[in-house]
């Protein structure tokens, strides 16, 4: 590809990024002498009069963000439906052998942690974020950098995800790389979406040692640190595209310090991809990622009751039990007249109550409903997850 090719490519995203949205922007910012970019969007609804919620999103090793926005994961309108800040961070050029990359080869001093560290302070600066609600995601290289997030900015970040992504081992970490080892310091909701079927070294199901860690070996750790429940709730997610080559399977470790969870989506058969893009196509990884991470703060699930994990009371106004669901029978209990609705994670209805629902109790047979995870609103917000355990 020649330099004009190249100039005409960059004209158009640039011009792409100007006219999809008066919102997004093209920036930079100086880091340690280097002139960083990423893209910003800010949200259509954003006022200015509240702090609101920051997600970075990562591209892959030698990736541009402007492009990894554009071809294979564009959030925009999720944040501008859910009024989070969007950024795409672009990697730094590892000068031995020109690739952008956010873990430079050794020997190096490179740290993107301190970049992203300063990025968070530099946006708190212009616009109202909510520090307790800042959270990361990425995909194969940007997914091993997000766990360096989770390990190394843990005071930073409230849940992280990885597509396609390994998470580095200690020794490798500290031997080649000269880093500390991974050292959260809160509980931290962490979701994985791996690929059973993944040839890519850097994120082989099985890991690779003594550099990579295997997905079960991920889980192992931030259960572990989390102190969920040993063993996880499985759940099949449906079929929905029968010509990808590949399945679903929900893996969630719960219960855990200020009920964080630690969550697996499986796709067995699946490869180096980002379901919803390409690859498997029976889940959207965007979706999944921010419908978790966004239930996460500082302080782990928001709205955590630890003293009833059974028995669920959302703002003293809707009372829901029990959670898990085992025997096909929900009950609900309201005590405002609020409207409720039951979604499954895909946005299907399953319940919606009638407008003379109030204050008394009703019993709602789920026998039929598949089991998973869904979402019960009231006034159009999400409230609670809940879990159909049949």
């Amino acid at each position: 590809m020649n330099k004009i090719t190249k100039l005409i490519i960059l004209l158009i995203q640039i011009a792409f990024l100007n006219n999809v949205s008066s919102q997004t922007f093209q920036r930079n910012l100086l880091y340690d002498g280097n002139n960083r970019q990423y893209v910003l969007h800010i949200p259509a609804n954003y006022t200015g009069s509240s702090n609101v919620p920051l997600l970075f999103v990562f591209h892959g090793g030698g990736g541009i963000a402007n492009q990894f926005m554009a071809q294979t994961t564009d959030m925009r309108p999720m944040a501008d439906t859910a009024g989070f800040i969007l950024v795409y961070p672009q990697a730094a050029v590892d000068p031995t052998d020109g690739s952008n990359s956010w873990l430079h080869k050794s020997p190096t001093t490179h740290n993107d942690v301190y970049f992203i560290e300063t990025l968070i302070d530099s946006l708190s600066n212009e616009y109202l974020i909510d520090n307790n609600r800042v959270y990361a995601c990425g995909y194969s290289e940007g997914g091993i950098f997000s766990y360096e997030l989770g390990c190394r900015l843990n005071n930073r970040i409230a849940a992280f995800a990885s597509v396609s992504g390994s998470m580095l081992t200690d020794s490798f970490r500290s031997s080649y790389y000269n880093l500390p080892i991974c050292s959260p310091s809160h509980p931290t909701a962490v979701m994985l979406i791996p690929g059973t079927a993944d040839s890519s070294p850097h994120s082989s199901y099985s890991g690779l040692d003594p550099y990579y860690m295997s997905v079960d070996d991920i889980t192992n750790y931030w259960s572990s640190y989390n102190n969920t429940n040993s063993n996880p709730s499985v759940f099949q997610v449906s079929n929905t595209n029968t010509n990808d080559g590949s399945t679903v399977e929900r893996r969630i470790w719960e219960n855990g310090t200020n009920c964080v969870t630690t969550q697996e989506l499986k796709v067995i058969g699946g490869g180096h991809d980002w379901p919803g893009s390409f690859g498997n196509m029976d889940i959207d990884a965007s979706t999944e990622i921010w419908n978790f991470v966004s239930q996460y703060n500082m302080n782990g699930l928001i709205s955590c009751s630890t003293n009833s994990i059974q028995n669920q009371i959302i703002n003293n106004e809707l009372l829901i039990y029990p959670n898990p669901v085992t025997d096909g029978i929900l009950n609900i209990e309201l005590t405002q007249n609020n409207p409720i609705e039951i979604r499954s994670l895909d946005g299907k209805l399953m319940w919606k109550s009638s407008d003379s629902f109030n204050g008394t109790k009703t019993t709602i047979q789920t026998q039929t409903w598949a089991s998973g995870i869904y979402f019960v609103y009231s006034n159009e917000h999400s409230v609670r997850r809940l879990i159909i355990s049949e």
